[in-house]
């Protein structure tokens, strides 16, 4: 990696014009941090988590930075990312444990997960105003500050690079229809993105389209996507902890695992499912919603009751013997997929797009999907490697499930082309964590 040069430094400051509505966008979040009530709500759980949020950088560093020793801080906003995120974490700690680590998110959805990701200290990231970033900065003292996909920060990009510390981007990706292209997204971020020492890219074309949105073609590699080491490091890990969890749900008859749906997704996938069940009356549905509101949940225990299904919700334990397993608790999803004979992903059929399709192809599951997924890479070569399904409606999504589930050498041939899909992703992990090791020299 090159040393850094003062042009390097001067591309990575925010563009004059926006500093002004930037600095005042920043004033206002400091100014709902400190009103916003302790509520159960995304955005209040966002706001009031922050309330002294850089004094408890501050009380870390006083007790546990090792100034002698190299910081890596990675950021990561939502949980996606972070599973993105974490195969680079493990390898370079494994092979540096010398190196101390922070880890950083944005949503309130990745509280959990940050907590278990084992960096030597984790919190949300302060929002990004310049004396957010110089207090942040002054605490931590990283050598290098990885982000997790796209999620890049302009002041503290700008901070931290005229203070040279090394930045990298992992597992980056910018779909075709991405906001990050547009002309006002370029004015904010272009220079940031051309401060970067090492960019990782999915795939070309996500590095092509990076290379448009301003980083330096000379720092831009295909590392692909860690994800794919993440999922298949967990399918194929031994877990007493998901052998304990699974024991409540294990069962012979034919299972179809529906993973965070939206009601858009269940108002297809429920009647597909009992004429599905016509055909094979054994059959069982385990279904996680997305958001696990009380009416949410309610509406789908009524269907259930309504279709003369017997339901059991996941938090009961006692779901062995039920028709319809509804999962009313985060966290469970990765690991209940090992169940399943075939996956359901919900997403496909409203504009928020698809989740996480390598999870169930990990584990050997085929996939069912919705129609609206244009820019997902997974899906496209998940179908196209006969692994997952496209259906526009009820109709087609019980026609293949029926497919699926009556003929098992089907069902063998397309689990195998799913953990076939993942297989060939294997690598990326090993390859970010070359370049961000790099940063840390």
């Amino acid at each position: 990696v090159p040393r850094r040069k003062v042009s390097d430094i001067r591309e990575g400051q925010l563009n004059p014009f926006l500093r002004l509505p930037y600095a005042a966008a920043g004033m206002v979040s400091r100014s709902l941090v400190a009103v916003a009530p302790r509520a159960s709500s995304k955005v209040f759980r966002a706001l009031s988590a922050r309330r002294g949020l850089l004094d408890r950088y501050e009380a870390w560093s006083a007790v546990n930075r090792d100034p002698s020793r190299p910081l890596l801080w990675v950021h990561a906003p939502s949980v996606g990312e972070g599973l993105q995120a974490q195969p680079v974490i493990d390898r370079l700690r494994a092979r540096h444990p010398e190196t101390q680590t922070v880890y950083t998110f944005f949503s309130p959805s990745a509280e959990s997960f940050a907590a278990n990701i084992g960096a030597d200290f984790s919190d949300y990231l302060p929002f990004d105003t310049s004396g957010n970033a110089d207090r942040a900065l002054d605490a931590l003292l990283p050598t290098a500050i990885a982000f997790s996909k796209l999620d890049v920060w302009p002041l503290l990009t700008e901070k931290a690079a005229k203070r040279g510390v090394r930045l990298a981007l992992i597992s980056a990706t910018v779909p075709e229809s991405s906001g990050r292209r547009s002309r006002f997204a370029a004015m904010a971020l272009r220079d940031a993105y051309a401060a970067f020492d090492a960019v990782g890219a999915i795939a070309p074309e996500d590095a092509a389209r990076l290379v448009e949105m301003g980083a330096r073609a000379g720092r831009v590699t295909v590392t692909g996507d860690t994800r794919y080491d993440q999922v298949w490091q967990r399918a194929n890990t031994p877990s007493p902890a998901r052998n304990v969890l699974l024991q409540h749900f294990r069962d012979d008859r034919p299972t179809l695992v529906a993973g965070s749906t939206w009601p858009a997704d269940e108002e297809r996938l429920l009647p597909a499912w009992l004429q599905a069940r016509r055909v094979l009356p054994a059959a069982r549905l385990i279904i996680a919603p997305h958001e696990l509101s009380r009416t949410h949940l309610d509406a789908i225990a009524e269907w259930a009751a309504g279709a003369s299904l017997s339901l059991s919700r996941s938090s009961e334990r006692a779901a062995r013997a039920a028709d319809v397993v509804l999962v009313d608790e985060y966290g469970i999803l990765g690991d209940l997929y090992a169940l399943a004979d075939a996956a359901y992903v919900g997403g496909g059929f409203h504009a928020a797009g698809l989740h996480s399709l390598l999870e169930p192809a990990a584990f050997g599951a085929p996939v069912i999907l919705g129609p609206m997924h244009r820019d997902n890479r997974d899906a496209a070569l998940l179908v196209a490697g006969g692994a997952a399904v496209r259906c526009k409606g009820p109709g087609d999504i019980a026609a293949r499930l029926i497919a699926w589930l009556q003929h098992p050498h089907i069902l063998e041939n397309a689990g195998g082309a799913a953990k076939k899909v993942v297989e060939n992703g294997l690598g990326a992990a090993d390859r970010s964590a070359d370049l961000v090791e790099v940063l840390l020299r």
